[in-house]
Parts: structure tokens; sequence; C-alpha cells
């Protein structure tokens, strides 16, 4: 039996998956988690430790069909301005609860289109957050760029606030494609922002490509990719366009019998993959790509390699709070979640009091198998010692959990007393591996398909 058999027998091409950016997966919040737990989780934080911050700006001049993000379109500066206000007032609220010392590790820009930010705009956001949590020595501050909304005083507004890393979205730069989902960007707008970005001393350069688009073969993949590969980023996330129209209604824009199939899927995905691996990029996970020197590979090479919302990232800091709405806060007590409509959340927010309005409170191995999965999905795999040493469990129990997986992909994992492997030809289903993990209840309409 070929591989691609074998990955069909075991249910690749029909199964929907969590993408496990988090443990457990944000379809298993609940409102457990409000407020006052939200701010005695940050007053607990250690004195002079480092933490990381995500900012959600969740404007758009334009909505892409593609896109499931919590966004909303607008074509005046007014609300982004009004906005602006909320996340200053709830910078103040964390300001209050926040000990003493503590530095910035990460910072992130996301959305939405933070780039719609104007100038004047970027300067204050920037110094109200470096108020309440100064940069340290290493800090990391990335922006997602939108090479539509972006311009020479905006760039220069980003570098002066300490912008190390851009990340640019690309999609796919066929015109059939991009019509089809809604979002016309051309290569030159984006190779121009590249170059605007360099010439800021903005060396980190992140691009995130998407495959399962419609109308999308291998050839224009192809192109797409050696395109993409002209600008040299320093790291690439090549996403599976998750198809959900159910969530997000936009996407019934798109036309479903033009997508891919799930094994054409595969042969996109693997189309591209061979071609940044011959471009000298090692593969990072199950769906990024770093250039040599990048953190990232020096992250995986010494184990230090993590997973979290925004995907693979070589931050150590044990908090990040989400700042804006909808934005998801992980501590190591559990995840805590903001109003996901910008009115509630504001409302709250006005009113003194975080919008924390959902969450998860770690409960009895919830730390335990969420080590696993991201094991798994950053490594592709589980070393007993590491888990035996770190948890209560026994090497005979971790043994038998890892055993009793192992058996239900008979002949594809390599199992031994070192703990559990997953090997290339099998890296397709890791999602599927650590699902098996899992201790919630999945309901399969939530997620997206495997590959």
């Amino acid at each position: 039996m070929d591989n691609k058999a074998q990955l069909d027998r075991l249910g690749l091409f029909d199964a929907k998956v969590p993408r496990y950016t988090s443990y457990p997966t944000a379809t298993q919040f609940s409102c457990g988690v409000g407020p006052q737990r939200h701010s005695e989780w940050i007053r607990g934080i250690p004195e002079g430790s480092e933490i990381s911050l995500y900012v959600h700006v969740p404007f758009c001049r334009r909505l892409c069909w593609f896109c499931a993000c919590r966004t909303q379109g607008t074509q005046s500066d007014r609300p982004v301005a009004a906005y602006l206000e909320v996340l200053k007032a709830e910078l103040a609220l964390l300001s209050a609860d926040l000990p003493q010392g503590v530095t910035l590790s990460r910072l992130h820009w996301g959305g939405g289109t933070p780039t719609l930010l104007n100038p004047a705009m970027m300067d204050e956001l920037a110094g109200a957050i470096r108020e309440v949590v100064p940069f340290s020595g290493n800090t990391e501050f990335s922006v997602e760029i939108d090479p539509n909304e972006i311009d020479a005083p905006r760039l220069d507004a980003l570098a002066r606030a300490g912008m190390t890393r851009a990340s640019i979205g690309v999609q796919d730069f066929d015109p059939m494609i991009q019509e089809s989902i809604g979002r016309i960007q051309s290569f030159e707008s984006t190779r121009d922002a590249a170059l605007e970005l360099r010439a800021r001393g903005v060396q980190s350069l992140n691009a995130d490509i998407l495959f399962g688009l419609p109308h999308q073969t291998q050839k224009r993949i192809t192109t797409s990719v050696q395109k993409l590969l002209s600008l040299s980023p320093d790291r690439i996330a090549l996403y599976g366009y998750a198809h959900v129209p159910w969530m997000a209604k936009r996407q019934q824009l798109i036309p479903s019998a033009d997508l891919p199939t799930p094994k054409e899927r595969l042969a996109l995905f693997e189309a591209a993959q061979k071609l940044f691996v011959w471009d000298g990029y090692a593969e990072i996970g199950i769906d990024h790509f770093s250039a040599p020197g990048d953190g990232l590979q020096q992250a995986q090479r010494s184990g230090r390699l993590r997973r979290n919302f925004q995907g693979y990232t070589d931050d150590q800091a044990d908090v990040l709070i989400g700042l804006g709405a909808s934005s998801i806060s992980r501590f190591p007590q559990g995840y805590a979640q903001n109003a996901a409509a910008t009115g509630l959340h504001t409302g709250c927010i006005r009113a003194g009091t975080y919008s924390t309005h959902r969450g998860h409170v770690f409960q009895d191995d919830d730390l335990m198998r969420g080590r696993i999965i991201e094991a798994l999905m950053c490594d592709f795999a589980v070393r007993s010692a590491e888990i035996t040493a770190r948890f209560d469990i026994t090497a005979n129990a971790l043994h038998t959990m890892l055993s009793d997986v192992a058996a239900q992909f008979p002949g594809l994992l390599q199992l031994s007393e070192e703990g559990l492997a997953i090997p290339p030809p099998a890296r397709p289903l890791t999602r599927m591996i650590a699902q098996r993990f899992d201790s919630y209840e999945m309901r399969s309409t939530g997620h997206s398909s495997a590959i």
C-alpha cells in the first residue's frame, strides 16, 4: 500500500480536527472565567518577569472573503480613533494590576488591519504600551502589514515604535484566485512593501501563503511560491485555507465547487513544501518554514519551539496578554478571552472592567496533555523523560497512553521506551495524532480539514 493510500485509509482526507494553537481549544472555553479572575491572574504574575502582549485591531477597509477572523469594515478613521481610546483605557486597567518590573518579551499587533492606524495613532498606541510594559533588551515587536494599506509615513511610525518584524499576508498572487477570495493584492505592491520595510531596518520578514483556495492548481501555487521566494522572507507560514462558511458568513461568497478536494489540497501543500525546502528553508512543525539563522530554526534545534495563537514561536514567556475585542490571554492558570463583539468589549472597558467573558481554568491533566500535543506539533515527538519529570505520571502509565495512540496508526508511528515519534511519511497525520491525546469531546463542525 503506497503512502497516500495509507493516509486515505486512516481518514486523513475526511477528518476535521483542531489546529491546536491552544489546549484545550477555544471551542472548549466557557463562561467560568470572568473579569475578576482575569485580574487575579494578572496580579499573580511574578515581579520582574517578562510577558508578551497581543493587540487586536479588528478593522479593515475591505473584508476579504476567505478570512475567518473577528473583523469589521470601515471607510472612516472615526471608529478606529475611538477604538484606540478603548485600547488605552484597557492598558490603564492592565497597569493597575500588573506587578512591578514586568517587561515585554514579544509584542504583536494583529487584526484586522493594524496598519489602518494613521502615524499619530501608531505613535500614541506604541507610547501607551511602553508606559505600561517597557521593552526589555530583547523585545521582538511584530506587526501584520497589509501592502494595500501602508505608506511611507506609517512605515516611519512603525520604525520609530521599534518594530523588529513585519508579517505580510500573501495568500496567493494569482489574479483569478485573488478575485475568487475577495483579496486583490499585486506582487508589485507586496514587493514594494518588503523593500520599504527593509530600507527602514526591519530585516525580519514573515509571509503567509494559503493552499486549498478555489481554482488553485499545482502550477499556479508553484508560480506564487516562486514569486514569494524572490522576496527572501525569513519565515513562511503555509496555511491550509479553512472553509467554514457556517462560522464565517462572508466565506459563502467563495465558490465551494471550485475548491480543491482534500487529496488535491495535500498535493498543493507538497508542491509548495518542496519549493521551500529546495530553496534552503528548514521545515518548522507542520506548516512553517524558516531561513537559516532565523530564531524559529534555532528554537527547533534546541527544543525551545512553542506554539500559540499566532502559530509557531520561539517566545518563552509564560504569560501572553491579549488586548482588544476577542483577544485571548494565556496564563499558567488558564485562558481568558475578551468579548468578541467590539461594542460589548468597548462598553466593559469604558465601565472600568475587563471584558473577559469566557475562558478555561486548567484542570487535572490539561497541562500534561497540552504539552504532549505541543511537542507533537512542534517536534513530531514526545519524550517520555520530559513528561514524567514535569508532570504527575509514571513511566508505565505514560507508555500505556502512547501505546494506545500508536495502535490507532498501525505501522506508522515509532514507539519506544524513549517516547513516541512521528516519522516524515506520517506527518500529514500530525493533527489527527494530536487529537487522540485530547480528552475533550470534539465537535467536528467547529474545526477545519485535517489537511
